[in-house]
């Protein structure tokens, strides 16, 4: 067993890093703190600094960081300030500075990848995704461990020398929604809220053993831009006109505003649509849960399922339309495998654990 794992953990990941430790422990039979003993330091005027207060040479290095979470905060100039994702993206490159080269190897497990949304360009649009990627490749950073990344091909601006692994949480989301909800998988259907989303319906309906999905697609106006882009119009639906008595999961890997999220909610009502799971990998909520609370006290649909792996708010948490699903296990797991040299595919994708787990439930 290697013992020169350390865990870099600034504070928009603290408590998710705690978890991670635990585990690590755990499956090591030890009882070791391997997070690092450093600091993020904030000036008043917005500037900050890295200090390490131990030594990292010859350390395998994980940092882990949440970099859409918008809780953390600091004094600056006459205010508090909330840190934005340019700030803590600054903050993992502060990190690699500080050490100085003398780590082993550097993986920053960066579950909702920075600027993922800003991933291809149409027009004059800046390639955020890509540059930060070729920037931590220039820092020497070894292997890159996202989710649910919203374009895979992405990694097709670090073709060499870094590794880009992109795991997926669908089936610790599917299992937790079948292990506490009362669901006929007979009568259920798997529905995409729009194109980007359709990949993942359809491998969600495979594991369940085939069952049928559907999808929307979005009809924009793209005469107009709002909050940086094309309004939708309306969604053209492709499936059953009739859902009575079925229940339907809707699929997507992001809620942001959750318009799309409700729209589809909705239009699978008027359908006949019986019980509505939502499942998401990231609950961003940028604009709060206002328009979730109303559909959902008019009977819209019934929970959200989505994961750890991103900033929730405790408050909404507490809805009793919210059901938080833990993935420290799983990220423990990578961090275990990747320090003793093994494979972490299956731990990636696992497809097909998934689906022997969904079929002793079946049964």
């Amino acid at each position: 067993m290697n013992n020169n794992l350390k865990l870099v953990v600034p504070d928009n990941f603290k408590e998710f890093g705690k978890r991670v430790n635990k585990h690590i422990n755990i499956i090591r039979n030890t009882k070791e703190n391997y997070i690092l003993d450093m600091n993020l330091i904030r000036f008043n005027n917005g500037e900050g600094k890295c200090v390490l207060n131990e030594s990292v040479r010859h350390k395998d290095i994980y940092i882990l960081s949440d970099v859409g979470n918008y809780d953390v905060t600091y004094k600056a100039q006459r205010g508090i300030h909330h840190m934005m994702p340019d700030e803590h993206y600054q903050d993992i490159k502060r990190i690699i500075s500080a050490m100085g080269g003398h780590q082993s190897r550097t993986t920053i497990l960066m579950p909702c990848l920075y600027q993922s949304r800003q991933d291809k360009r149409r027009g004059c649009e800046s390639l955020d995704c890509a540059m930060s990627l070729q920037e931590l490749q220039n820092y020497n950073v070894s292997e890159i461990v996202t989710f649910d990344v919203h374009n895979k091909s992405v990694e097709n601006a670090i073709p060499n020398n870094l590794t880009f692994s992109n795991g997926y949480a669908t089936s610790d989301m599917i299992l937790s929604i079948l292990n506490n909800e009362d669901i006929d998988i007979n009568k259920l259907i798997i529905v995409a809220p729009d194109g980007g989303a359709r990949e993942k319906t359809i491998f969600l309906a495979d594991i369940l053993g085939g069952i049928k999905y559907a999808n929307f697609d979005k009809r924009r106006n793209f005469d107009v831009l709002q909050d940086g882009k094309h309004p939708i119009e309306y969604h053209e639906f492709s499936g059953p006109e009739n859902l009575n008595g079925i229940d339907a999961i809707v699929v997507d890997d992001m809620i942001a505003s959750g318009s799309s999220i409700i729209d589809t909610a909705q239009k699978l009502k008027e359908r006949g649509a019986n019980h509505i799971y939502v499942m998401a990998t990231f609950a961003l909520f940028v604009n709060g849960i206002d328009a979730f609370n109303k559909v959902y006290n008019e009977g819209i649909f019934d929970k959200v399922y989505s994961t750890n792996l991103a900033y929730v708010p405790d408050e909404y948490k507490m809805m009793p339309w919210f059901h938080s699903v833990d993935c420290s296990l799983k990220v423990a797991n990578i961090i275990n495998n990747l320090n003793k040299g093994e494979s972490i595919r299956g731990l990636l994708n696992d497809k097909e654990e998934a689906a022997q787990k969904i079929k002793m439930l079946k049964k």
